[in-house]
Formats: structure tokens, C-alpha cells, sequence
């Protein structure tokens, strides 16, 4: 009996027959790719389209039978490659197991399957008065088990927090198929190793993650107001968001956009839309945005509009909720407006926010060393800064590595980190020991081994 055979027996004849498992071209070719364009040689053995528990485990033990791989999936959406269809795995797709099991509004909790997306996980909570906090771009499509699986981020996490302060508890599937429970329904719980934060960005290389208790946070109260400015460049409205951060103030949002980043935008909304709130573009300019929710929001803002405008920025302060979207858009155009233009490698650094003027001013250098424009988008509340290299044809150029390469050994010496949010799945496991160090390394491998001793879990993704 070949592994497929044992497989189809494992899953069962119903499990089959309603289509659990696919061995089907299009069905193998989709989940050899994510969002970040690249795609893994050769072919998959086969797609399990796990809805129950048991179709894991069964999913696990044949894998560990026949020490093949076994690639956890969710929506597709990441961006490092690690989700990716390797050749001869057993993918496992965890989009069908989309349930919310329970919304417990006395304990602010809710316990959900992985497949579930945030923006349903949302609708579901805010009957409740409740919020799932992560917010990552992708939020309309993208799944809570993939944002446990790489500590997903996005526009809140600078005063909401990442996935992992949204995480309560996990239900995982081992690789040998058994299935451990860890962490507590309680706020406070320090029983044992903490295994559910050691889960929490994992990519799937040490179990695999079939429900989580998540934490729901109470939806802000009163008015969110926007702020918005228009800087001549990039350093200055750097400088004013760590002047925001310094001063202690706290939005739930704030982006900055770089020169490059407006000048496609203005082309793909219309520069007239820009305009109409800031006046004319000037070569170079960048953008600001931020938005305090809660009690007091109004007067943070206020703060904020006068820090911008000391540091040479022309402000724009409104609760009109209407406007405060049409300031927001601007931002969220970035990805359509670059994707218009070509195809597009998104990275992802992290520096302290402090330094943020000085990363900037580094990508521009590398930009110009290397012959390319890099329009950058910063999560400015945090330091997250995405880097774009946008290119044309099949596969990334040579010249764009060798910027990257550059830039994450730059954010490193900055006192950074090679990715704020999207994991390091493939395309940075080269760089990885470079950042932590040999023997970290040593001891996150050997860690593996203690979940995974046949290796057959997501096997090349973070390490090499």
C-alpha cells in the first residue's frame, strides 16, 4: 500500500468521497504558490481538505507513516512562503474547519477552528460588543489559524497588540496525530512551559493547529477621529510619528507612506483626491496618518495635529467619520495601486520606532545602489515597515535580492528584526541565523526535533 492508498483508507470512504481528499491538477498547482508569488518546485502528492479533527490526524499519521511532508494551509495569503505545497507533500488545508464554537461575552472569549476569517470572526463578536483585535491587510480573507501560525500584525497592533496577546488557548495536532490541549481559558495561567506562545508563530513546523480560545477585547467607545498630513519627504514624517510615540500618545492607527508609495497612489486614485485634502503633491511628499479611538480621542488628536505641524507637515484633523475614510483609503490603496504597475514582492522589517527615519533613509540608499524604486508603507505606530520591490516577469530578479539582502542586514544593525508579521516561511530562512545568532539556531532546531523527530511538519520552512 503506497502512501495515497493509505491515505484514502486513514480519511475513510465518505471523507473521500465528499472531497476531502483531491488529487486534482488545479487543486495541487494552487496550493504550490501564496500571495507572495513564489511558487514551490515539483508537485504535491495530494490536498486534504480537513473539516473535523480526525481528517488531520489521519492527514498527520500518514505522513509520519511514510515520513513525507505534511504543509499546513490556511487561505493561501501569506507572504514568505511557508504555506507552500513542497514536492511530494501532503498539503493540509484548514480552510473547512471554519467554525466559531462558542462566544462567551461574561469572559470576553471566544473558541474557534482555524479556518475561521477574522472579518466573519468580527461580525459574529460585535453583537457581543466585542472585537478580535489582530488586523492584518489580508483580515477579508485570511484565517485566525494563520495568523496564530505567524503572529500576524497589522494597522492595531501598535496599541492593540499581535496575535500572540490575543491567544488564550490552542487545540493541536502533534505529527505522530495525537492532540494536545494547551493554555487556559483565564486571563492569568502560568501552569507548566508556555507551550500556546511557543505555538503562536510556529508556521506549522511543530504541530498543527485545529482551534484556538481567543481573547475579545470590548469595542472602543466614542468617537475616532483622523489625522492626516502631507510632509515634503519621507525623514520628516518619520520623525513626526516617533514624536507622536514619544509623546506618549497612542493611536490605534498610524501609517506612513513614502514618496514613491504616494506617487503611485495619486496615479492609481486620481491626484485630485489627494489633493483636495492637503493641496498639491510636491515631488517626494509623504504621507501620515493616524487614528485615536476611545474615550479622549479628540484631544490626542488635537496633540498629534500639532506635532505634524511642527515637524513641517500640512494637518488635516477630523471626526467626521465620512472624511476620516476617504484619509484611510489613501493608505489602504497602496497594495491595488503597486499591483497595478507590475508584480510585486512585499517585505516586511521591523526597527525600533526611533530609528525609523534612519531605515528609511537606507532603503532609499539601497534603492538608488541598486538601480530600483522601493515604495515603502510603515506601520509607523510600531516600526513595521514594508518594503516593495515591484518588477515584471516570472520570478523575482537577481538585482532585487541583493537589495533585500542589504536591507534586512541594515534593520539588524539598526536593532531590528528580519519580519515584524509574515514569517519567515522560505524566502528568509537564509538570512535567519544571521539575526539570532549560532547558537540560538542550534537550539531552535534541536526544539523541533522534540515535536517533529521525523521532520515531516512544514520541513524546510524557517530553517533551512
Amino acid at each position: 500500500m503506497d502512501a495515497l492508498d493509505w491515505l484514502r483508507a486513514a480519511l475513510g470512504e465518505e471523507a473521500v468521497a465528499s472531497g476531502v481528499l483531491s488529487v486534482a491538477e488545479d487543486d495541487l498547482e494552487a496550493a504550490r504558490t501564496d500571495r507572495s508569488g513564489w511558487s514551490a518546485d515539483g508537485r504535491p502528492l495530494a490536498v486534504v481538505n480537513a473539516t473535523t479533527v480526525a481528517h488531520v490526524q489521519a492527514a498527520a499519521r500518514t505522513a509520519s507513516e511514510f515520513r513525507i511532508p505534511l504543509v499546513p494551509r490556511g487561505a493561501g495569503t501569506g507572504l514568505a512562503g511557508g504555506a507552500n505545497g513542497t514536492d511530494g507533500a501532503i498539503v493540509l488545508s484548514l480552510a473547512g474547519m471554519n467554525r466559531i464554537l462558542e462566544i462567551s461575552a461574561e469572559d470576553e472569549l471566544a473558541v474557534v477552528e482555524p479556518g475561521v476569517v477574522n472579518a466573519d470572526l468580527n461580525r459574529a463578536l460585535e453583537p457581543y460588543g466585542l472585537w478580535f483585535a489582530p488586523d492584518p491587510a489580508s483580515r477579508a480573507i485570511a484565517t485566525v489559524g494563520g495568523n496564530i501560525a505567524t503572529n500576524a500584525g497589522g494597522l492595531l497592533c501598535a496599541k492593540y497588540g499581535v496575535t500572540r496577546e490575543a491567544v488564550l488557548a490552542l487545540d493541536v495536532v502533534l505529527a505522530d496525530g495525537r492532540l494536545l490541549r494547551m493554555g487556559h481559558r483565564t486571563v492569568k495561567g502560568v501552569t507548566g512551559y508556555d507551550l500556546t506562545a511557543l505555538f503562536v508563530g510556529s508556521e506549522g513546523t511543530l504541530g498543527v493547529i485545529v482551534g484556538a480560545t481567543i481573547r475579545a477585547l470590548p469595542l472602543p467607545t466614542g468617537t475616532t477621529t483622523t489625522v492626516g498630513a502631507l510632509f515634503p519627504d519621507v525623514r520628516s514624517a518619520a520623525t513626526a510619528a516617533a514624536a507622536i510615540t514619544a509623546a506618549r500618545l497612542r493611536p490605534a492607527v498610524m501609517e506612513l507612506l513614502d514618496g514613491p508609495s504616494l506617487e503611485r497612489i495619486a496615479a492609481y486614485l486620481g491626484e485630485q483626491t489627494i489633493a483636495e485634502a492637503f493641496g498639491p503633491i510636491g515631488g517626494g511628499s509623504s504621507y501620515l496618518l493616524a487614528q485615536f479611538d476611545g474615550r479622549g480621542s479628540g484631544v490626542d488628536a488635537e496633540a498629534a495635529g500639532v506635532l505634524l505641524g511642527e515637524a513641517g507637515g500640512r494637518v488635516r484633523v477630523s471626526v467626521d467619520a465620512e472624511e476620516g475614510e476617504r484619509l484611510l483609503a489613501i493608505r489602504r490603496a497602496f497594495h491595488p495601486a503597486l499591483a497595478a504597475t507590475g508584480e510585486v514582492l512585499i517585505e516586511d522589517v521591523s526597527v525600533p520606532r526611533s530609528r525609523m527615519p534612519e531605515m528609511f533613509a537606507a532603503i532609499e540608499r539601497i534603492g538608488e545602489r541598486y538601480g530600483i524604486v522601493i515604495p515603502t508603507v510603515a506601520h509607523a505606530g510600531d516600526g513595521n515597515l514594508h518594503p516593495n520591490f515591484v518588477y515584471s516577469g516570472a520570478g523575482v530578479p537577481e538585482n532585487v535580492w541583493e537589495a533585500a539582502d542589504e536591507m534586512f542586514r541594515t534593520a539588524i544593525e539598526l536593532g531590528g528584526t528580519l519580519t515584524g508579521e509574515h514569517g519567515i516561511g522560505v524566502l528568509k530562512r537564509r538570512w535567519l541565523a544571521d539575526e539570532i545568532g549560532p547558537d540560538s539556531y542550534d537550539l531552535q532546531v534541536k526544539l523541533k526535533s522534540v515535536f517533529d523527530p521525523l521532520g515531516v511538519l512544514n520541513p524546510g520552512k524557517i530553517f533551512g
